[in-house]
């Protein structure tokens, strides 16, 4: 577990891309059960196992960046993108080998054993990501855009650096974490950057290159391109998702409100009820 900050980007980098990905319990349960009736019964596929992995931000994150640098590896001169969905990656990695690879993944609840405050600000984490995920997808049906599926991973792994500094670094995640708590009005990115020397978009987009991470991915991740549809409707379901995680009486709701509007076409008034509509 890092008990220091390292000295720069490229060491942070280095530090998160060898170390392990846990797991949530809940999806390791499921993935034995799942396991054993392979071993059985010989009859999972796929799309079974797709809805166990993208319940689990970090199980979905773990996935991605396996097959993703095995894909790099035996298309080095190609050039061509690794898969950019869930399923997509299971289908090219197979059943059988999926169980191979990941029987022994450690788990978020034993990482984090005796630290429940950093688990519990992992766990709101994750929830924030499962909403905005929704969020996303929802977004992308109103649009009648093809990459929903691709547009809900986006937005289920968008805060994925945070999630991996609680699980290996949890007294740097409480720091930033009470400090923006002891004063709201101050920057997320600043806070990051007076606590670990590097901000967690700029750790992450990193993170992701060195994993391979689809392009699209990485695309939708970088603020270069905020004014794209696609990357927009994730920031979009990213703000909603941190701006109602308390309720939805947070003052900068009603701008959300109106972003969505602008983006899906709608009246501010039409993009709460859809909003709300998605969320339930």
């Amino acid at each position: 577990m890092l008990t220091h900050r390292p000295t720069d980007l490229a060491a942070w980098t280095t530090w998160f891309r060898d170390a392990p990905i846990p797991v949530q319990a809940r999806t390791a349960d499921e993935l034995a059960l799942l396991a054993k009736a392979e071993e059985v019964r010989g009859d999972v596929d796929a799309h079974q196992l797709a809805d166990s992995v993208g319940r689990d931000p970090l199980m979905a994150l773990k996935l991605l960046a396996t097959v993703s640098q095995a894909h790099r590896a035996r298309h080095a001169e190609g050039g061509r993108s690794g898969p950019e969905t869930v399923t997509a990656a299971l289908v090219i990695m197979g059943v059988s080998p999926f169980f191979q690879a990941f029987d022994a993944s450690p788990m978020v609840e034993d990482v984090l054993a005796g630290q429940p405050q950093a688990l519990s600000g992992l766990q709101a984490v994750v929830l924030r990501a499962h909403r905005a995920a929704n969020f996303a997808v929802g977004f992308a049906v109103h649009r009648m855009d093809e990459s929903a599926a691709v547009l809900q991973l986006a937005a289920l792994l968008h805060d994925f650096a945070e999630m991996l500094l609680y699980c290996h670094a949890p007294a740097l995640a409480l720091e930033i974490e009470a400090r923006q708590r002891a004063d709201a009005s101050m920057r997320s990115a600043s806070v990051q950057r007076e606590v670990l020397g590097v901000d967690l978009a700029a750790l992450q987009q990193a993170l992701m290159r060195a994993w391979s991470l689809p392009a699209i991915l990485v695309r939708i991740a970088d603020d270069a391109h905020a004014e794209h549809p696609q990357v927009r409707s994730v920031e979009l379901a990213i703000r909603l998702a941190r701006h109602s995680q308390n309720g939805w009486n947070n003052a900068a709701l009603p701008d959300d409100f109106g972003d969505v509007a602008k983006l899906l076409n709608l009246s501010p008034a039409a993009a709460e009820t859809l909003v709300r509509e998605i969320d339930d």
